[in-house]
């Protein structure tokens, strides 16, 4: 039996995973207000379609659905089989609250008297 594939059937086979990694996935990162589907998140960074990915440089915000999670400093590492593989050059969580700028001393709310 041979193991021979023909371009036409690796093409196809690429196509399907690409696709199927964009059903499966949530995330997106939004730059300059576009959002961009993200194939595969990863620890260090995640993967771009490649004709979308000229357009990703520098900070991006990355979702999940709705949801804000990070900031991220990006920078393209290397492209392969139609993907743009970015690391993160700094990830900054996002927060619901805003940081407060003083200290706030702990107040006592109230006391218990002990009567014998």
């Amino acid at each position: 039996m041979s193991t021979f594939l023909s371009k036409d059937v690796l093409a196809s086979l690429k196509a399907a995973q690409k696709t199927n990694l964009k059903k499966k996935n949530r995330f997106h990162v939004e730059f300059n207000k576009v959002r961009y589907p993200v194939l595969l998140l990863k620890q260090g960074g995640f993967c771009v379609e490649a004709d979308m990915a000229p357009e990703i440089r520098g900070l991006v915000d990355l979702y999940d659905g709705d949801e804000h999670l990070q900031q991220c400093l990006i920078v393209a590492s290397k492209e392969e089989s139609g993907v743009v593989h970015f690391e993160f050059k700094r990830r900054t969580a996002t927060t619901t609250v805003a940081p407060k700028d003083f200290y706030q001393e702990k107040s006592v709310v109230a006391l218990i008297s002990h009567s014998l």
